[in-house]
């Protein structure tokens, strides 16, 4: 008998939560098959069999927590696929024939109907009720029924260590009477709502978001300036080049690729922005890794377009394509998202007008884009005319960054957005 345990992920992973599960007990599978999707902090990613042979069983269920190390099925090498079950079956009902027989042997010749109906009822009970497949294994060794086992899973699953304290127990809790069970079952669903509602876990990649987020509230001085960017020349070079530029390049001519290119200019000319902290030091960072954030099903991910001031405008709307549907399909690695020195997120393609983005610590600066919305603009000659504007807005580490700086630097990026014929042909 081999175990299936949880690799080591990542340097900064050391635990997910199972997703999925590819394969189920009785399965036959070779070494290296996919068992399982396990969810961690920032990808999803697949573990797969050490040994060949058939699942004969699965210790964890989706939805446990599990760390590095942890035992999370048992695959026979000698054994045939669909012959764990049957045997389970099969030296169930060795184990139960010898005792249906002195029960025959025993008891009265007509058995009571109230005995034949608790009976089912406890059975019923038992098979009702949420367990583990490790829990359920644990309690046929101790002998425990597991409609006497308390959980202490917020959901109502039993685990390993609650049948092992209705062990300890001994009959206190089996004896314990059942209106006292059924009253604290009704108390746990009590909840400070008096119209229904419904109880979501957290995805781990979502508690994580949210830790994320505060931790980077609590951690910088964080401070949000905003400017307007007419859109006018951007969309016209669009409308002109676009063809062409998807003729030439196979990728289509977005926005994206101005505001990254802007980026790392105005980047180029405040290298603070481009910097962290870490203890009592500043790192400037001489590359150009930059972040797009990408929504996805599960939450936010941001994975880094490397490189970014030595690709061209068709590089960069390639890789922000590739790295969006790595995304999307799930498919993103541990590399596709550390290290970042500045990330842009792009609220507009859901019709944010204006938004204060936060910090993806430990980075110091963030650029959020917004929905671009025509408006009347006061043109130098006093006229009036209708463009088309986009809100921007910065927000920014103030222990490293100056109001001045953060200022400028908005100011700069505007100024390239503004005259994007000089930003293409400069790269």
């Amino acid at each position: 008998m081999k175990e299936i345990k949880v690799p080591e992920l990542a340097e900064s992973i050391t635990e997910g939560t199972i997703a999925e599960w590819l394969v189920k007990q009785g399965d036959k599978v070779e070494k290296g098959d996919p068992v399982l999707e396990l969810e961690t902090d920032k990808v999803n990613v697949e573990v797969n069999a050490d040994y060949a042979g058939v699942i004969v069983e699965l210790t964890k269920e989706e939805g446990d927590d599990v760390e590095v190390g942890d035992v999370i099925a048992k695959v026979d090498e000698n054994g045939e696929a669909g012959g764990a079950e049957d045997n389970s079956q099969d030296e169930s009902a060795k184990e139960e024939a010898p005792a249906e027989e002195s029960k025959q042997e025993s008891a009265p010749e007509e058995k009571p109907a109230a005995s034949s109906q608790k009976e089912e009822q406890t059975s019923s009970s038992s098979k009702d009720t949420v367990a583990s497949p490790a829990a359920r294994k644990r309690a046929r060794e101790l002998g425990i029924d597991l409609s006497d086992v308390y959980p202490r899973d917020p959901l109502g699953r039993i685990r390993p260590e609650d049948v092992d304290q209705a062990a300890k127990g001994g009959q206190k809790q089996a004896e314990a009477p059942k209106q006292d069970k059924q009253q604290a079952a009704k108390s746990s669903e009590k909840t400070e709502f008096d119209k229904p509602v419904e109880r979501v876990k957290m995805s781990r990649r979502r508690q994580t978001i949210a830790n994320r987020l505060v931790e980077a509230q609590h951690n910088a001085a964080m401070l949000t300036t905003f400017n307007e960017v007419d859109m006018t020349a951007i969309m016209k070079l669009r409308s002109e080049r676009k063809d062409k530029f998807l003729e030439k390049h196979d990728v289509k001519l977005g926005f994206m690729s101005f505001f990254t290119k802007a980026v790392v200019g105005a980047l180029k000319e405040f290298p603070l922005i481009n910097a962290e902290i870490q203890g009592n030091e500043l790192v400037l960072k001489k590359f150009y890794d930059i972040g797009i954030a990408v929504s996805t099903d599960d939450g936010l991910v941001v994975p880094v377009v490397r490189d970014a001031d030595r690709l061209d405008f068709a590089g960069v709307e390639r890789e922000i394509a590739h790295l969006g549907k790595k995304a999307r399909d799930k498919q993103l690695q541990m590399a596709d998202l550390q290290g970042g020195s500045f990330t842009i997120t792009n609220g507009g393609i859901f019709g944010s007008l204006l938004s204060t983005p936060i910090l993806n610590a430990p980075q110091v600066g963030i650029l959020g884009m917004h929905s671009i919305q025509k408006r009347p603009i006061v043109m130098p000659d006093d006229s009036i005319e209708v463009r088309p504007m986009m809100y921007v807005a910065m927000s920014y580490d103030h222990r490293i960054v100056d109001g001045k700086d953060a200022v400028q630097f908005l100011v700069r990026i505007k100024q390239m957005l503004e005259d994007p014929y000089d930003l293409l042909l400069e790269g």
